[in-house]
């Protein structure tokens, strides 16, 4: 489930992640001009072998210069991305050659992220409902501007 939140509102160990992130990578007051937010939860299903169920959160932030995304989840510890968008290409993951072959909904981003020496692809995952699809426009529009 795909929610537009305030930053504030995300899961504390997110807002941790992206605090700590922005910290070790010296990039300053970049979520003073945060454009929109979103969390989504979604449960991960695994092989009973393996354990069950886990349940993964993920924080989504648009600046108008920055992309930063973290994820967390019960089994696992948060980790956090992020790229200038003058950095990355972002498409609507549907649109891709990967959804053929792996059926989802998001937003697939390229590029170079930060701390990154050689460019990667990351997937973020969205639903189909109305905060996700405002989302996915946003980030797409926002990301074709810094271009500019």
């Amino acid at each position: 489930m795909t929610k537009e939140v305030p930053f504030e509102s995300l899961r504390p160990e997110i807002v941790e992640a992206f605090k700590n992130h922005i910290e070790q990578y010296n990039l300053g007051a970049i979520l003073a001009n945060t454009l929109m937010c979103i969390q989504t939860d979604s449960e991960k299903i695994k092989k009973p072998l393996f354990g069950g169920a886990e349940i993964v959160y993920m924080g989504v932030v648009i600046t108008a210069r920055w992309l930063l995304w973290a994820v967390s989840g019960t089994k696992m510890q948060s980790a956090v991305l992020s790229a200038q968008l003058s950095d990355v290409v972002v498409q609507d993951y549907a649109q891709t050659q990967f959804a053929k072959m792996m059926p989802d909904s998001g937003i697939q981003v390229s590029g170079r992220f930060t701390d990154v020496s050689e460019n990667g692809s990351a997937f973020i995952g969205l639903d189909e409902g109305s905060a996700a699809i405002k989302f996915k426009e946003t980030v797409i529009r926002v990301v074709q501007d810094a271009k500019r």
